[in-house]
């Protein structure tokens, strides 16, 4: 069964990030040039929050607000739910379910190693039920 720790050595370790004080059109030009949708905000090697597309949807779109003259800090999503290397991946989902989050910083002994999507954790998750399927019609099989 998969666990966040393989979910990362899958997907690689890029964390990509973005400061607090720096503008939203920053950080949404280094999202589209990473190809990813969240950035995690970052401040003197400490995690302060997460900003992704729905941020921007939401609180910058919708709100009237100009990209130029709003900074990360006043529409990142704070506080951080964090997630463990040895979590099983279903748990990882069921947790960003409950959050409804669609991205997790991956946290080990206080230290930062990586960050999932719910693309990565939906993956894991179905390759285990594939490999479980697999497995039964084998033993059905003789």
């Amino acid at each position: 069964m998969y666990d966040i720790r393989q979910v990362l050595r899958d997907k690689g370790g890029d964390i990509y990030t973005v400061s607090p004080d720096e503008m939203v059109i920053d950080a949404i030009r280094r999202m589209a040039e990473h190809g990813v949708g969240a950035l995690l905000v970052m401040q003197d090697g400490e995690m302060k929050g997460m900003f992704s597309e729905r941020d921007y949807a939401r609180r910058v779109i919708l709100a009237g607000r100009s990209s130029r003259e709003t900074q990360v800090r006043e529409v990142m999503t704070s506080p951080l739910v964090t997630i463990e290397p040895d979590t099983p991946a279903r748990e990882g989902l069921a947790l960003m379910t409950r959050n409804r989050i669609r991205h997790l910083p991956v946290v080990e002994k206080g230290v930062l190693i990586g960050l999932i999507s719910i693309g990565d954790l939906v993956n894991a998750v179905i390759t285990d039920q594939r490999r479980l399927i697999d497995e039964l019609k084998n033993y059905v099989r003789g």
